[in-house]
């Protein structure tokens, strides 16, 4: 804790002692010079200095949005924001140009009081969560109800960092945008007339565009680094221990799991994707399963994918290839993957045991788990020991203990039982699931835990 504060206090007061040159006021504290409203009709007006916007019943989200584009820069203000009230900084942003009212979308330093996740990083109109609170346990205190926040945002190159109050929140690795327009958000409020009339207000709004080494912060605090670049390591990823299943381009470190080599049909790799074909709908019937040709024991794996209308397929771990020899899937503990919405499967099962993230057969998902249709979401499985935990988009979704009597009573009731040992394998294969429907995968990344 002490090593901590004075990392901290190191890093505040390297802020404070930065010069002062390089930087340029992007608001004049008069009026709304060099600034268009896109999106919706919220009110944006001036006040003792201040930018106040000004939520407004029945209409979209509102953007304040400077004239000017920004590609590497280092951004700070102040901000207070009426409890109720959701807002947030739009930063490397665009206008949609095939939407009427120009709807913006694009790299947001979130602002929201009421769901503690004030200064972590939203992809708006698009993605959604990049570096989303869970993250960083930080997060829940750095925000400061009904006073000035300050924000501090550097964005260069391919690396995003976001600070609160001078405390670290974000750093995300991405390569989606590289310039675009900053903009100030007032949320939509729907028709919740209580909420009309909330404020939000930003002041001592600045930009660094130039000699920017010589004004980002140091590399001295240790919250989490989100990688979002297609198929790459960074560099603290390497030295965590990080290692690439596949690397974007090949099938080396892959082969069928009821063959030597790498199937001839029924997978391709296009656009950095890992893609399983459409056939019949059948269980590894057409290309069939793929599986690593190395075990696993102790591990931290993440997979990117995305499915197709009413798809099926699936993440497996301790595998054994040598158990079924004959038609369907290798034998191995699933992650499903499943169109909870289309496939028939998830109706199947025991309360929902078949549905989207849970242990296929055996254990739930929540229904409330974090899936995003029609874009890539990322599975991942820790392993460590008997202890086994399925995350998805960033959020623990279900956890278990295997080799105990409880576990081997719940696969005595599942389609498991016959399987000698089902799930209490040291080690085994990871597999990815030809089930006959398109799904594609990417940025496959395991990290060794001791």
């Amino acid at each position: 804790m002490k090593r901590y504060l004075l990392t901290l206090l190191t890093c505040l007061f390297t802020l404070t002692c930065f010069g002062q040159n390089s930087w340029t006021p992007l608001f004049n504290g008069k009026n709304l010079k060099g600034w268009k409203t896109l999106n919706g009709n919220a009110e944006f007006r001036v006040e003792e200095g201040a930018i106040v916007g000004v939520s407004r019943t029945n209409t979209p989200n509102t953007f304040l949005c400077t004239e000017k584009v920004y590609g590497d820069f280092i951004l700070e203000m102040s901000f207070k924001v009426d409890d109720a009230l959701n807002s947030g900084i739009q930063f490397r942003s665009h206008a949609s140009k095939d939407y009427a009212e120009g709807r913006v979308y694009g790299y947001q330093y979130e602002i929201d009081p009421a769901s503690r996740t004030s200064g972590c990083i939203y992809d708006e109109a698009r993605r959604g969560w990049l570096y989303p609170a869970s993250q960083n346990p930080r997060v829940a205190d750095a925000f400061r109800s009904g006073e000035w926040n300050k924000v501090r945002i550097e964005a260069l190159g391919s690396r995003l960092r976001t600070w609160i109050n001078g405390i670290p929140i974000a750093d995300l690795l991405d390569e989606a945008d590289r310039e675009g327009f900053i903009a100030l958000q007032v949320h939509s409020i729907g028709d919740q007339k209580a909420l009309e009339g909330k404020t939000v207000r930003w002041k001592n709004i600045r930009i660094c565009t130039e000699d920017l080494q010589s004004e980002v912060m140091p590399e001295c605090c240790a919250q989490k680094q989100v990688n979002c670049i297609d198929n790459f390591l960074s560099d603290r990823e390497r030295a965590e221990g990080w290692i690439l299943l596949w690397d974007g381009k090949s099938t080396e470190g892959w082969r069928g799991a009821k063959q030597t080599d790498f199937p001839h049909a029924g997978w391709e790799i296009k656009d950095q994707t890992l893609r399983v074909l459409k056939s019949d709908g059948r269980e590894s019937a057409n290309g069939g399963d793929i599986i690593t040709t190395t075990k696993y024991e102790n591990f931290e794996l993440c997979v990117d994918f995305m499915l197709t209308e009413g798809a099926n397929s699936g993440i497996k771990y301790f595998v054994d290839p040598e158990l079924n020899k004959g038609e369907g899937s290798a034998i191995g503990c699933e992650f499903q993957i499943l169109d909870d919405l289309r496939h028939p499967d998830a109706k199947l099962g025991v309360k929902g045991n078949r549905k989207l993230g849970s242990l296929y057969d055996l254990i739930p998902a929540p229904e409330d788990k974090p899936f995003h249709p029609g874009v890539f979401n990322t599975a991942r499985i820790i392993v460590q020991g008997n202890h086994v935990e399925h995350w998805l988009n960033g959020v623990k979704i279900l956890e278990y203990e295997r080799n105990n009597q409880a576990w081997n009573a719940l696969v005595a009731y599942s389609k498991y039982r016959d399987w000698p040992n089902f799930g209490n394998l040291k080690s085994g294969h990871i597999l990815l699931q030809d089930h006959g429907d398109a799904v594609y995968f990417k940025n496959v990344k395991i990290r060794k835990i001791q």
